[in-house]
C-alpha cells in the first residue's frame, strides 16, 4: 500500500505546527487530536469482521452522509449541483474505499498525485456554472497500459518500463480530462496485457502483483483487464478504462458482476496505448450500469490523427452520441436475437448454462423472438471446443489459419513503434524487453518454472521475437481467413440466419471465452452484462451481445433493455454484490475456471 500513500497524505497535509515545551510536555490540542485518532469502532468498514459473511465484511463507507453503494453517475451529478458533495469530496471517499479493501484485491496500480488539485479546479469550474458534461468531476481509473502524459507511470505492469516518459496523453484519457472526468490513477492488469506468457496466472504483473475478484479471491479475475473490472465491481470507482485484443474488456467485466463495452475496432484510438495486435486492439468502459458506460463511450470514441483506423468510424458514428439509444425493456418487444448454441452455449458449465436460458426465457417473456441454432457456420475452424486457443489455426495444423500468426507479427511490430516514441528510457525494443525480464529473472520470471506466475516464462515474447515482425505470405494469408472466417461468414453469416428473419444480435455467455474471441479475430463488438453468479463459488458470469461492425447502437439498445428487465423482474440473474470468498486468500497462480 506505500504506492498509494503520497497523494494521500498530500490531501491531507495541514500547515499547522506546534512546538513542545522546553519539558518535552505534550500540549493539550495534540492529546485531542491523538486521542481522535485511536480506532474505537473498527467495525463495520475499517476491519473485515470475524465470522461476518458475504456483503457484510466489506461495506461501503458513508460519503458525508451519502451511501456511494452501487450509485450512478446521474446520482453523484445530482448530488454534486445540489452542492450536498464535491469532486474533491467525492474522489477522497473512494480513496478511503480503495485503502478499506486494496490490501484484499490489489485492483489500483498507483494513485494521480495531482489528483486532488484537479478536483478543486473542476469544483472551481462547477461553481462557476461551468459543468462540461454528465462526466464532470467525476473520478476514474485506467489500466496500466493507458498512456498519461502526467506524473504516473505507463507500464503495463512491468518495471522495465518504470519511468519512461510519453509525448503526450492517449487520445482517449485527452478525451475523459476534456470531457471533465477526474483521473483517479491506474488499476492492475495482467502484464503486457497477456502478451508475453501463455501460461500465466491471470491479473497478475511483476510491478502491481496479482490481482483478485471481491466475488471470489481465489479464482482468476477475468483479464487482461482485470483491475479495472475488480475496482468497478468493489465500488472502488464509478468507472474505468480497459482494453481488449481478445476478451479483455468483457472477460473481468463477467467476472466482476459490470458492464463491459467492447468497441468495434476504430472506434476508440489506440494511440498512446501500449500495444499488442492492431489488427485487433480496442478501449472500452467498465461500469456499473449500461447507461454508465454509454456516457464513457460517448466521450472516448472519435476520430485521432495517430490512429488511422478511426478513419473507418467517419460515416458510421451517430450525430449525437450513443445515449441516445439507451432504452427500457419495452424496445424487446419485437426483436430476434440469436443462440449459437451448439457453437457456444453447448460448451458452458451446467450451472451457468442453465442461468443464462432462464434469463434468455424472461427476454422471450419479454417480447423478444429468439432462435435457436444460428451457428457460427465456420465453427470448427475457429472454435477449439477444448478450450481458449488463439493459435487453433496451428493446433489444426495450419498456422496460415491462425490469430496467434498475426498477433506474434504484429506485436514485434508495434511494440518498436511505440516504444521508439518513448522518452527517458532504454527500452526500445521487444529484445530489450526480453534481456531484461533474463537480467531480472527471479522477480520477472524470464525463464520457465522461476515464478510461480510466469510459469513458461515469457515464451509469448520468444515466439513474437522469432518472426521479427516479417509479414510473409503465411502472415497475410492469416490475416485474409481469421478476418473473413470470423467475420463475413462467421458472425455476419449467423445474423443473416439463412431461410429465417434476419437477427438483431446474437446472445452468448461471456465466459465462454471462444465467444468473444471471434469477435475480436473480426473486430466486431460485443458488450457483457451481468448475469448472475456460480453457485458453487461465488463468481460471477455475463451474459454477451455479439453484433456485427459498427452495431453499437442495436448492441447499446438491446443492452440497456435487457438490464431494465432485469430491475423490474427482481431477478438473481442481474449484477449482484461480492461475497468475498476466500477474502484471506493469496492463492498464486489463481485457479482458472
Amino acid at each position: 500500500m506505500v504506492k498509494l500513500l503520497a497523494p494521500l497524505v498530500a490531501a491531507l497535509a495541514t500547515t499547522a505546527s506546534t512546538s513542545l515545551s522546553s519539558a518535552h510536555t505534550i500540549p493539550k490540542q495534540l492529546e485531542s487530536q491523538a486521542e481522535s485518532q485511536v480506532l474505537k469502532d473498527p467495525y463495520p468498514y475499517h476491519f473485515p469482521l470475524q465470522n461476518s459473511t458475504g456483503e457484510n465484511l466489506f461495506p461501503v463507507p458513508k460519503c458525508h452522509g451519502i451511501n456511494l453503494e452501487e450509485i450512478t453517475i446521474d446520482r453523484l451529478q445530482h448530488l454534486m449541483a445540489k452542492g450536498r458533495l464535491t469532486s474533491l469530496q467525492l474522489a477522497m471517499c473512494y480513496v478511503k474505499r480503495i485503502y478499506q479493501i486494496d490490501d484484499y484485491v490489489n485492483a489500483i496500480m498507483e494513485l494521480n498525485p495531482d489528483f486532488t488539485e484537479i478536483a478543486a479546479e473542476l469544483d472551481e469550474e462547477r461553481s462557476r456554472g461551468h459543468v462540461r458534461g454528465p462526466l464532470h468531476g467525476i473520478p476514474f481509473l485506467v489500466k496500466d497500459n493507458i498512456g498519461t502524459k502526467d506524473k504516473m507511470e505507463t507500464t503495463a505492469g512491468s518495471w522495465s518500463l518504470l519511468g519512461s516518459v510519453l509525448p503526450r496523453d492517449s487520445f482517449v484519457v485527452k478525451q475523459l480530462r476534456d470531457a471533465g472526468a477526474l483521473i483517479l490513477g491506474k488499476s492492475t492488469l495482467s502484464e503486457w496485457a497477456d502478451m508475453r506468457s501463455n501460461y500465466y496466472s491471470e491479473g497478475y504483473s511483476a510491478r502491481g502483483g496479482q490481482a483478485r475478484s471481491a466475488y471470489n479471491l481465489s479464482i482468476n479475475p477475468g483479464g487482461s483487464s482485470s483491475g479495472s473490472g475488480i475496482a468497478v465491481g468493489a465500488n472502488m470507482i464509478p468507472f474505468a478504462l480497459g482494453t481488449e485484443t481478445d476478451g479483455s474488456i468483457v472477460s473481468p467485466a463477467s467476472r466482476n458482476a459490470v458492464v463491459g463495452i467492447k468497441p468495434t475496432v476504430g472506434l476508440t484510438s489506440r494511440a498512446g496505448v501500449i500495444p499488442e495486435c492492431h489488427r485487433q486492439d480496442t478501449v472500452g468502459p467498465h461500469a456499473r450500469t449500461m447507461r454508465d458506460a454509454v456516457y464513457v463511450l460517448d466521450a472516448i470514441y472519435g476520430v485521432d490523427q495517430h490512429d488511422n483506423y478511426t478513419e473507418a468510424q467517419i460515416g458510421k458514428t451517430p450525430a449525437g452520441g450513443y445515449s441516445q439509444f439507451l432504452a427500457d425493456k419495452s424496445a424487446l418487444k419485437g426483436a430476434t436475437f440469436g443462440i449459437p448454441w451448439e457453437s457456444f452455449w453447448t460448451l458452458a458449465d451446467d450451472d451457468m448454462q442453465s442461468k443464462l436460458v432462464e434469463l434468455v426465457e424472461l427476454i422471450r417473456e419479454a417480447g423478444a423472438t429468439v432462435v435457436n441454432g444460428t451457428e457460427i457456420p465456420t465453427r470448427d475452424l475457429v472454435i477449439n471446443r477444448n478450450g481458449w486457443d488463439w493459435d487453433f489455426g496451428a493446433t489444426r495444423g495450419y498456422p496460415n489459419e491462425s490469430e496467434y500468426t498475426i498477433v506474434k507479427v504484429d506485436f514485434y511490430n508495434d511494440i518498436r513503434k511505440y516504444l521508439g516514441e518513448l522518452n527517458n528510457t532504454d527500452i526500445k525494443s521487444l529484445e530489450d524487453i526480453v534481456k531484461y525480464n533474463y537480467d531480472n529473472d527471479g522477480t520477472e520470471g524470464g525463464n520457465p518454472n522461476v515464478h510461480p506466475a510466469f510459469q513458461s516464462g515469457q515464451d509469448g515474447f520468444l515466439a513474437s521475437m522469432a518472426t521479427q515482425g516479417i509479414m510473409n505470405e503465411t502472415y497475410w494469408q492469416a490475416v485474409e481467413f481469421c478476418k473473413r472466417a470470423t467475420g463475413e461468414d462467421g458472425i455476419d453469416a449467423a445474423l443473416r440466419n439463412a431461410g429465417g428473419k434476419p437477427l438483431d444480435l446474437l446472445l452468448v455467455p461471456i465466459d465462454v471465452a471462444q465467444a468473444p474471441q471471434i469477435s475480436a479475430q473480426a473486430g466486431y463488438p460485443v458488450i457483457s452484462l451481468p448475469a448472475g453468479v456460480r453457485s458453487e463459488n461465488g463468481m460471477p458470469f455475463g451474459l454477451g451481445l455479439m453484433g456485427t461492425a459498427w452495431s453499437e447502437p442495436s448492441l447499446i439498445k438491446y443492452a440497456s433493455a435487457i438490464e431494465d428487465l432485469q430491475a423490474s423482474v427482481e431477478t438473481k440473474l442481474r449484477r449482484t454484490l461480492p461475497l468475498w470468498y476466500d477474502y484471506k486468500a493469496r492463492v498464486l497462480p489463481v485457479i482458472s475456471i
